[in-house]
């Protein structure tokens, strides 16, 4: 049993899902005025409670199941996603591991995190149910809220109506108002616990974990994220001008490879734990693929394969202010993934890039992950590593979305582990039968990252 708003993410997701309504203009003034007003007051009893979420859903009546499903899915894409404790992201998956049955409860709606438990792997949700006529909101509250005993109702509620043994099972949250909800589970756990529950479990002598804080950028950030992109403008320069006085582009290419994601990485305060590094030379070319959450991902395989090596990368990138021009210069091939009869096409002279000796790197994901969850693996990189003849490298980030999540724009400074894996000889595989080789990758990548490699 897991609360939602500051134990699986930092903060609480009702701000960012009311000042997306707010920004798109459908904030009226009573829901305004009801939510200031509870905010600078705060809430103390259930009554409260009950009294604020009135006024708060009062105001989505009329709207859609679907339209508010729609919000959810973009608050959690544009921000909740980069929010989440990544430590609260292994505990969850520590609890798969063991086969437990995996619950979020919040005194919250659906809307605001069911989006954050579909990318978690979360089936199971507790939550304020509202009142639903045919798809549209009523504004109303379907019962009690799932707040203080309203949530410790419903956890032994779903325990009963599920044969849970509770006295075996685990709890875990971060305020003072869910220590009836904690003292459900024979092994509660306070997560970054306020005042109240801190008091609670020192006296209870409930563990206690408390995760690094996922807020706001500091002034530090920013500098050493400016200082980065210097670098990469420089060097750029540096290698054009290389590339042209030697009439040769790859010159230029692997001058700005083997020293450009050293000193981006150094400047922005990024240290990389490379465990494997010697994989990424034993057979080359290859094609390296990678598991994708950060724009940092792009900086850290230069940084690994230094060089003679190009990207498969979507063709959006071609236009990126930051990266579009580095792509372009060293000879990227940029997809359409949302034409597949063009991405094959485009993908046909990678082939002969390989076998003309450069390493081809390609995420086979397709997309960034929310969270670093393992995406479903596409077929493409696999295919033109058996055309070409050459092996697949598995390359393994586990913590890059930690300091840049997707849609960051600054860098924190910390400490990215990498490894690569031993190369895989694919050349038995059967392009006709290609899916339970693939499948085998993808479990080779969460197996990775939930037993990292030592030494």
């Amino acid at each position: 049993m897991f609360d939602f708003d500051g134990t699986i993410v930092h903060g609480y997701s009702g701000v960012h899902f009311f000042r997306d309504r707010l920004t798109a203009g459908k904030v009226g003034p009573r829901e305004l005025l009801g939510t200031a007003v509870n905010g600078l007051r705060g809430t103390d009893s259930e009554a409260e409670f009950e009294r604020f979420v009135a006024v708060a859903f009062r105001a989505w009546a009329g709207h859609t199941e679907a339209e508010l499903q729609q919000v959810g899915r973009d608050v959690f894409e544009n921000t909740l996603a980069g929010l989440i404790y990544p430590e609260a992201w292994r505990l969850i998956e520590a609890h798969k591991r063991k086969r437990h049955t995996l619950v979020i409860a919040s005194s919250a709606s659906r809307y605001q995190f069911e989006a954050a438990a579909e990318s978690l792997g979360v089936d199971n949700l507790l939550f304020t149910p509202l009142e639903v006529v045919d798809g549209v909101l009523t504004g109303k509250v379907d019962g009690a809220s799932l707040w203080r005993s309203g949530k410790a109702r419903a956890a032994r509620e779903f325990a009963a109506e599920h044969d849970i043994d509770t006295t075996t099972s685990f709890a875990y949250s971060n305020g003072g108002e869910d220590v009836g909800f904690l003292a459900t589970m024979g092994h509660p756990t306070a997560v970054n616990p306020d005042k109240k529950l801190t008091r609670e479990a020192d006296e209870r002598g409930w563990p206690v974990l408390r995760f690094r804080q996922r807020g706001a950028y500091n002034v530090k950030d920013l500098a050493r994220t400016a200082a980065s992109l210097g670098t990469l403008a420089g060097s750029v320069g540096a290698g054009v001008g290389l590339g042209l006085l030697n009439l040769d582009r790859r010159v230029g290419i692997d001058a700005v490879s083997a020293i450009a994601p050293e000193t981006m990485l150094a400047t922005a305060g990024v240290r990389v734990d490379i465990r494997g590094e010697d994989n990424a030379w034993k057979t080359r070319p290859a094609v390296f693929i990678f598991n994708h959450q950060s724009f940092l991902d792009t900086v850290l395989i230069a940084r690994v394969l230094r060089e003679g090596f190009t990207g498969v990368t979507k063709k959006e990138m071609a236009t990126n202010p930051l990266y579009g021009l580095p792509l372009r210069i060293a000879g990227a091939t940029f997809v359409d993934r949302q034409n597949t009869d063009r991405a094959k096409e485009a993908l046909r002279p990678v082939v002969d890039t390989l076998r003309a000796g450069t390493s081809v790197v390609i995420s086979p994901e397709g997309t960034r992950s929310l969270t670093p969850s393992i995406g479903r693996f596409k077929k493409g990189a696999f295919h033109i590593a058996i055309q070409a003849g050459v092996p697949v490298v598995p390359i393994v980030i586990r913590n890059a979305g930690e300091l840049m999540s997707k849609g960051a724009k600054l860098v924190r400074s910390g400490t990215v582990d990498i490894a690569v894996l031993p190369p895989m000889d694919v050349s038995g595989w059967d392009p006709a039968d290609l899916q339970p080789r693939i499948d085998a990758v993808e479990s080779l990548y969460r197996d990775t990252l939930n037993d990292w490699p030592r030494g």
